[in-house]
């Protein structure tokens, strides 16, 4: 199994079928029983947060359809899908433009370099959702646990590269709305950012300004699998955090 469907990302033929449904609007329901999307342990749990996570009865058909297949594939199902499935025509904008994004084969940012524009601008928001969340991802793309604790306490005086320190300086320009200037540009040329992976660290930035701001407002839990991904030295799950 890759990292990516370990980690619970959508995977584009899944996301395509969602977007491209002719029956977008109006999808029908599908009847598979009265459960919320929890298992026995989370039943007892405090919410996760502000809104109730609907019935599957209750949902679209594409979207049960694509919370079974990541819940069946990851062991569990992200607290992210779960709220978000309260507005299922949000739900579907949301991860389109995730996987458009986050899943993009073309410019230079890695899957590691996207994980840490997210961590480090998540930290600036104090959104505690995508900080335990994505710091789990950054643990198992970058496979360097020590340096992703340094990020989460002070990225600047981290040891990461100088040219990772240039993109996040713009990244949180962005997320700041900070006025971006052509010296902003000229910095990430120096560390070989062209004009499209300045548009791509911008977009992650702005997304998530947006992504960390709905996980305040509602008050999003991390999944407790987060908290303990990647520490391992094979980047797998310890799912004895989930045993009673």
């Amino acid at each position: 199994m890759s990292v990516l469907r370990l980690l619970g990302v959508l995977r584009p033929p899944c996301l395509l079928r969602l977007v491209t449904s002719r029956i977008w609007k109006r999808l029908p329901v599908l009847s598979l029983n009265v459960h919320l999307y929890k298992n026995q342990q989370e039943e007892k749990a405090e919410p996760i947060g502000r809104y109730p996570v609907p019935y599957k009865k209750d949902l679209p058909f594409d979207i049960v359809e694509l919370m079974d297949e990541v819940e069946r594939e990851t062991g569990f199902l992200p607290n992210t899908l779960k709220a978000l499935s309260y507005r299922p025509l949000e739900f579907r904008a949301f991860f389109a433009y995730y996987n458009a994004i986050l899943n993009k084969e073309t410019g230079k940012l890695s899957k590691t370099d996207k994980e840490l524009i997210i961590v480090v601008t998540s930290l600036a928001t104090r959104c505690l959702y995508s900080v335990v969340v994505h710091s789990a991802k950054y643990r198992v793309y970058s496979k360097n646990p020590v340096l992703s604790d340094q990020v989460c306490v002070n990225w600047r005086k981290s040891d990461l590269s100088p040219r990772e320190k240039a993109m996040l300086e713009f990244a949180l320009a962005v997320s700041q709305a900070d006025d971006i200037t052509d010296d902003h540009f000229k910095k990430l040329e120096v560390h070989g950012f062209d004009r499209e992976d300045a548009w791509d660290i911008a977009a992650i930035s702005a997304f998530y300004a947006m992504a960390n701001r709905l996980a305040h407002f509602v008050n999003l839990i991390p999944n407790k699998e987060f908290y303990l991904m990647g520490r391992t030295s094979d980047g797998k799950i310890q799912r004895e955090l989930t045993a009673p």
